[in-house]
């Protein structure tokens, strides 16, 4: 849909970079569910665990950081529509998902330090579906006192930068559209799906591409004529 040209803002190039996450990181429980329960088998390897603990962290912070950055496009769009071409530059888009690998990865590397030095010594048994940092923690046969409180901690304060970040610009723009509507003026037309944005940015992942493409008019007829293109 990117190479599109009706498709010129670049929330699209986000959408498909949030897109590739959501499956990413459903992926490494999914994937991994199915396969135990077809051939009736609930165990897993060591090393595959602490790869589900980096991963699940390091693609679900990267998602978390691309939808604040959806939502400072989204501010751009509404509140300065006339330089936004030039505040959301292609570079600028691109150092701004670059940003979110970083943070992510430097989140999951310091978690897996954190849970790597844990001596197991079994049963080896989680009550969990996938390898979670705190059902890990019950079963180290060490004092996790601390290790537990500096998690909670570091999640919290992630959650809560994020969480302002992420908000913030909507209710800047809630405020802006209603200054415009008290002051009688109609406010700046924008596009479906930055509507839609507006309104659904934290619902679970697998349902992001649904919500952000299906009631735009702009995808509908990119696909379309990518479909035209394939069967004709």
């Amino acid at each position: 849909m990117e190479s599109q040209r009706n498709c010129s803002s670049y929330f699209y190039y986000f959408l498909s970079h949030l897109s590739s996450m959501d499956i990413c990181y459903t992926s490494f429980v999914t994937s991994k569910l199915i396969g135990d329960q077809l051939v009736g088998r609930n165990t897993i390897s060591y090393g595959y665990c602490m790869w589900q603990v980096v991963m699940m962290r390091f693609f679900g912070l990267i998602e978390v950081l691309i939808l604040t950055a959806m939502a400072f496009d989204h501010y751009v769009a509404i509140c300065k529509p006339l330089p936004y071409m030039i505040i959301m530059s292609r570079t600028r888009c691109s150092v701004l998902i670059l940003a979110a690998w970083a943070g992510g990865a430097v989140h999951s590397f310091s978690k897996f330090c954190m849970i790597v030095q844990l001596p197991f010594c079994g049963p080896n048994t989680i009550d969990h579906y996938y390898c979670d940092i705190f059902p890990l923690l019950k079963i180290a046969c060490t004092d996790t006192y601390l290790t537990g409180v500096f998690m909670v901690a570091n999640s919290g304060l992630v959650a809560l930068v994020t969480f302002i970040l992420l908000f913030g610009p909507y209710v800047v723009i809630l405020f802006t559209l209603r200054n415009h509507s008290a002051e009688g003026r109609p406010p700046n037309t924008f596009p479906e799906d930055k509507i839609f944005a507006l309104f659904y940015t934290i619902i679970a992942p697998m349902f992001n591409p649904l919500i952000y493409t299906l009631p735009n008019t702009e995808m509908k007829k990119a696909m379309r004529k990518v479909w035209c293109q394939k069967v004709f």
